[in-house]
């Protein structure tokens, strides 16, 4: 993934871990726990991972070139050397010969072991301040002209440029090959990414990942680089926290419920409910003055 960090003195976020959480509740900067950081960024190959190192016809044709030379070096050292180790290098001529079918699940993990590496990451969520078009050179090739002369050419790709930020004053830039649906990309769009970093506050940003346009329900990246149904996960859970609206005392305190209940109940009972000793006296009074009527 091609990406570039606006060079800015300020070290890119300046604020302290208790204070992403913005005023504007459409921008933050949230620190993601080291167990769903490992979810969005997988270990071994995804498959839209896969898919990219695949690559095109003429990478597979290169792989499987590689794979034939491989397993066909290992032979002959066996036959010039006479390694008896038969099992062994027969096992390694079968690893390699499948070069062109593993390779890109190998790429893919190295890259993901680059981004695994930092220690801290964060789900930021900012806006698009800027957009603009640039052409990038991919690669060169040597052709020789009809005059027999060596001719160089050079292929370029348009790209996408992004200008991201808060209201924190951060600001990154990012860029990826130009897509057709990218058209629906406009300033002020909220855009959600992963940041990463050394640092436990995220005060320095060190790396960013490919970005999603909510309201177009798009990506703008070059490797795919996240785990998009978790990263969805957690973006619809952080919005469901947002606009939760604040709960009754009642349910937020289990003590206030325990004095409701005492208070709702009667605070008097009745004496000869409380007193068993007066019970019996009230019995014998009552017997007394039935006895002096009667007489």
């Amino acid at each position: 993934m091609r990406n570039a960090l606006c060079p800015m003195p300020h070290a890119l976020c300046p604020m302290p871990y208790a204070q992403h959480q913005l005023s504007n509740d459409k921008t933050m900067l949230v620190p993601l726990t080291r167990q769903k950081f490992e979810q969005l960024v997988p270990w071994i190959a995804s498959s839209p991972q896969y898919k990219y190192y695949w690559g095109k016809f003429s990478d597979v044709l290169q792989r499987l070139l590689i794979s034939v030379v491989s397993a066909a070096v290992l032979l002959l050292i066996k036959v010039l050397f006479g390694l008896d180790f038969g099992a062994i290098i027969f096992l390694l001529v079968f690893v390699v010969s499948l070069y062109w079918f593993w390779g890109p699940v190998f790429w893919a993990s190295v890259r993901n072991a680059k981004y695994r590496n930092y220690k801290y990451s964060g789900f930021f969520r900012g806006r698009v301040l800027d957009w603009w078009l640039t052409e990038e050179l991919i690669g060169k090739q040597e052709t020789v002209n009809n005059r027999g002369e060596l001719v160089i050419v050079e292929n370029r790709e348009k790209w996408i440029n992004l200008e991201l930020g808060d209201d924190s004053g951060f600001t990154a830039e990012f860029k990826a090959p130009l897509r057709p649906y990218h058209k629906a990309i406009a300033r002020g769009q909220i855009a959600e990414m992963l940041v990463m970093s050394n640092r436990a506050d995220l005060s320095t940003i060190d790396q960013i990942s490919d970005i999603y346009i909510r309201s177009c329900n798009l990506w703008v990246s070059d490797y795919p680089f996240l785990r998009r149904d978790f990263f969805n996960e957690v973006s619809d859970r952080l919005r469901d926290d947002q606009d939760r609206p604040r709960r009754r005392r009642r349910t937020e305190n289990n003590e206030y419920e325990a004095f409701d209940d005492q208070d709702s109940r009667p605070t008097r009972r009745r004496r000869r409910t409380e007193n068993p000793e007066y019970d019996s006296r009230d019995d014998e009074d009552s017997r007394s003055r039935r006895r002096r009527t009667e007489e």
